[in-house]
């Protein structure tokens, strides 16, 4: 092992990497991340992979080497989305994987997202804090004073041939570069029925990240076997400098440039993705965006018509739609603590067949429990056709029956004050408390849960009646005011 040394990481979070480039993360500490990761699980190989952000590649370089120097061999397999490494892990058979992504964070952010063999996720209670004080402990070849990595400066200044994988006799036969697109567009095919598919015409918005060339493979896939599907791209090429914004259709303002495609081009389905794609966004043929709470309820339904009985995994912030198409349809909803690495150990634990979370993230068993931002529009593209419904027809008896208010952001001092507050005001009503994640309280005719986010500084509400849009916003204004006060 190389020298030991004492050095704080700070961009280790509850379940994945996220820090502010320069000051968290730079070469030097992507280094130590790749050392203690081969060191802590004993890994041989090791597939890597990173997101179009300019930053990654050095990132991506930087963790290779550490990874190698510990002893591992690295397969490189390029620009790709988060679930390409999940794939690429279960696939070729290798000990883990590393995405270098900050999917949704500010430009002068990177991170990394981290699997083991098989994809299994590694999270703060299953390794990741271990990762992390190891790496505090080691010694890099990259000076630190040196080894900032930022959209700003040029970055091959900072990370060379010279201090890279491609030199040393040591590492010479260690790494790799594969292309696994084939291979994963087959098995993402392999959900749905192509025969099923009737003439579609779908908006991709990619919004210049890396879903851009899966959905160009796809649709080549899609054109020797005469699938009757169009797809309208907008926000295509993959660019680093992100031109139409940072992609993340969560927040409203960034919505507008898919439902205008749809609406202009009179499309059957608008679908955008987050930078590294594996949320996937889905509007339906008015160009309306269609919460992601619903679309878990649907997918569920359309698994459960397949294989009844099956469990289905849900997280916490809005529940009772989901809870009642799942019984419906004869399975068993579960829930479990938001989170993606938290997800895909309880769909692991109970064998589910699907878990869905109301932030756009979607688990298959058959994806090794991990998420995937391409299986559900092929899903909900197929259901489509074989419904002979429009989307709108397929979710809007769910909206009118469980309203919701979406998932809505407020920066505060101290989160845990205010939960304080908000239990001490509805403490007389004598709702039912959960505390699986931040507190939800349910009523009788509504309820709501508040979080603190895993990944930002913002406290999360997300409110929910039975068929009472007005009693859902009244609720909102009277818990805002109680943030506020």
């Amino acid at each position: 092992m190389r020298k030991l040394m004492s050095q704080n990481i700070s961009c280790f979070k509850a379940y994945d990497i996220r820090g502010k480039l320069g000051e968290e993360l730079n070469p030097d500490v992507a280094y130590r991340i790749g050392y203690a990761y081969a060191k802590n699980l004993n890994a041989r190989r090791v597939v890597v992979g990173g997101d179009i952000r300019h930053t990654s590649e050095p990132l991506k370089l930087a963790l290779a080497q550490g990874l190698m120097d510990a002893g591992a061999e690295v397969i490189d397999i390029g620009m790709v989305g988060i679930e390409e490494i999940y794939f690429a892990s279960f696939y070729l058979d290798v000990d883990g994987g590393i995405e270098v992504t900050a999917s949704h964070n500010p430009m002068d952010y990177n991170g990394m997202k981290l699997v083991g063999r098989g994809a299994l996720p590694i999270s703060g209670d299953s390794g990741l804090n271990e990762i992390r004080d190891l790496a505090e402990r080691i010694d890099s070849p990259f000076n630190t004073s040196k080894a900032v990595v930022s959209d700003k400066v040029n970055t091959s200044a900072t990370i060379t041939s010279e201090n890279t994988v491609f030199s040393g006799t040591n590492n010479a036969n260690k790494y790799k570069q594969q292309s696994i697109l084939q291979p994963y567009v087959e098995h993402l095919l392999s959900y749905i029925d192509l025969a099923k598919l009737k003439p579609l015409k779908l908006v991709v918005n990619a919004g210049n990240g890396a879903a851009g060339y899966v959905i160009d493979a796809i649709e080549q896939y899609f054109k020797p076997a005469n699938v009757p599907v169009e797809f309208i791209k907008v926000h295509h090429e993959a660019d680093g400098n992100f031109p139409n914004g940072i992609p993340n259709p969560l927040l409203p303002e960034n919505r507008a440039a898919t439902a205008d495609a749809v609406i202009a081009n009179k499309a059957d389905i608008g679908i955008a993705w987050d930078g590294d794609f594996d949320r996937c966004f889905l509007f339906d043929e008015n160009g309306r965006f269609i919460e992601g709470y619903y679309i878990v309820g649907l997918l569920a339904e359309a698994f459960l018509l397949k294989s009844p009985g099956e469990k289905i995994i849900h997280d916490p912030r809005l529940t009772w739609n989901t809870i009642d198409q799942v019984e419906a349809a004869g399975g068993k909803p579960i829930q479990s603590k938001t989170g993606h690495a938290f997800i895909k150990e309880r769909m692991r634990l109970e064998n589910a067949i699907y878990g869905g979370e109301m932030s756009a993230h979607h688990y298959f068993r058959d994806f090794a429990y991990c998420d995937s931002g391409m299986i559900p529009w092929l899903l909900v593209a197929e259901l489509i056709s074989v419904a002979g419904k429009p989307l709108s027809e397929l979710v809007n008896e769910r909206m009118a029956k469980y309203p919701c208010s979406g998932e809505i952001n407020y920066r505060v001092a101290d989160v845990n004050v205010i939960l304080d507050k908000i239990l001490q005001h509805f403490s007389a009503e004598n709702p039912l408390i959960d505390k699986t994640d931040g507190i939800s309280l349910e009523f009788d005719r509504w309820r709501f849960n508040l979080r603190s986010s895993n990944t930002e500084p913002l406290l999360r509400l997300n409110v929910e009646t039975r068929a009472d849009e007005a009693l859902m916003k009244a609720k909102v204004a009277e818990i805002e005011q109680i943030i506020h006060s």
